[in-house]
């Protein structure tokens, strides 16, 4: 019983049933099983840290116990010390099976409990980092609008600090994880973070036109494949009265918004690649680790700003690359609803990869014109919950309010 206990609540919590087979039978529970005070006592005695349970007992015709298990917010074990999680076999059926030391970094680092990406590197050095990337990094900062200009007046050592690049162990400053990324020579991210890598496809139709691999710093890597995505992003004229606008297939700013978050967010102690894939339909954007505690794929634009990698996130912010914010991921949906397309698409994701999913579509004239009168009028952008509204009303053409709170992928009040 405290195995099964400690197994859900170190995945997503759930219910055990004490007197149901797994074939759905109802034998009913054993006499010493059905005092639900004793049982919530034994649960929290056999566990560390203890967990608290909720029990009742149903009136099923035979005596079944129900065990209300929740999610627990740190690392927990049966008090002999077995951690276990909960998963699904190949047949469908749940089990419970141990959970290994690698696996631990991860679920410390989806409950917020751990960064990751703060942990200084043992065998490293300030050698470890490329002097190119240092003047790429400096160059990113004075050229971004968001960037926080005052760390152009550090020093190297201090700049390097101040993102917390570096930590101090003993007496000297060492590489953190976040610093590695940013400004780890090749050679040196792959003896130190061998899981940052990267790869770029382009499929037409089943033909492989590009299939490249990144290795190096986050700065060069991103700008990388930010340029190789330009060939194969095409830009349409649309007509705002006498004038046009260029509009690329895929909205640049959101593109680099998308490859930030999956930079930023991924798990760095698990193998994988970020990968970009183009192909008929449109462009993937996929990366190892799934969504942190809190966030889901119906709560994107609404849960609270974290991530898995704080310390690697806020340089990445403070250089200029990623939204200040937070909310980055409100550009991700704003660079599809500017133009009427079809709104960024997560529902691929799972809890081992985050996928976001950008169709290939015309921009809608339409739609596009009456955002324009509408921006001429107010003189300021429209907000993203607007969007989703008339985004909504654009496909629905009629609809309740509770509707339109569904399909606009918010909960705020109408």
């Amino acid at each position: 019983m405290s195995e099964e206990v400690v197994a859900l609540a170190n995945t997503d919590g759930g219910d055990l049933y004490v007197g149901v087979e797994d074939d759905g039978s109802v034998p009913g529970a054993q006499p010493q099983h059905r005092n639900p005070i004793r049982m919530t006592a034994m649960i929290a005695n056999k566990t560390g840290p203890p967990i608290s349970v909720r029990s009742e007992m149903l009136d099923e015709g035979l005596p079944v116990l129900h065990v209300e298990v929740p999610r627990s917010l740190s690392i927990v074990a049966t008090s002999s010390g077995k951690m276990l999680r909960r998963r699904l076999k190949e047949d469908g059926k749940p089990a419970s099976v141990p959970m290994y030391p690698y696996e631990i970094a991860t679920r410390l680092s989806d409950l917020g409990r751990l960064d990751y990406s703060a942990q200084p590197m043992p065998d490293s050095s300030r050698d470890d980092f490329d002097p190119i990337d240092r003047q790429r990094l400096r160059r990113i900062i004075s050229s971004s609008r968001n960037s926080d200009r005052s760390l152009l007046e550090l020093e190297d050592e201090e700049l390097e600090q101040a993102l917390g690049l570096t930590t101090t162990v003993g007496d000297k400053q060492v590489p953190t994880l976040a610093g590695v990324l940013i400004l780890g020579k090749e050679s040196s991210i792959r003896r130190l973070a061998p899981s940052a890598k990267s790869a770029f496809q382009v499929l037409q139709g089943t033909d492989i036109k590009v299939n490249d691999e990144y290795g190096g710093g986050l700065l060069k890597t991103i700008e990388r494949i930010s340029e190789a995505i330009e060939p194969w992003n095409p830009v349409t004229e649309i007509p705002y009265g006498l004038f046009t606008d260029p509009v690329p297939a895929f909205d640049r700013r959101a593109l680099r918004e998308a490859l930030v978050n999956a930079f930023g967010h991924r798990d760095y102690s698990i193998l994988g690649n970020v990968r970009v894939l183009i192909d008929d339909a449109g462009i993937t954007i996929s990366n190892p680790g799934g969504f942190v505690e809190g966030v889901t794929v119906k709560t994107l634009l609404t849960a609270e700003p974290h991530g898995r990698n704080p310390c690697l996130m806020d340089a990445l912010k403070r250089i200029g690359l990623a939204e200040r914010t937070g909310r980055g991921v409100d550009r991700i949906f704003e660079g599809s609803l500017l133009y009427g397309r079809p709104l960024p698409d997560y529902s691929e994701s799972t809890s081992a990869v985050v996928r976001l999913f950008i169709a290939r579509s015309e921009p809608d004239l339409a739609f596009v014109s009456l955002l324009a009168d509408e921006g001429e009028k107010s003189g300021k952008p429209m907000p993203i919950q607007s969007l989703l509204v008339l985004d909504a009303l654009k496909r629905m053409r009629r609809a309740s309010v509770g509707t339109v709170k569904i399909l606009a992928h918010f909960q705020t009040a109408l």
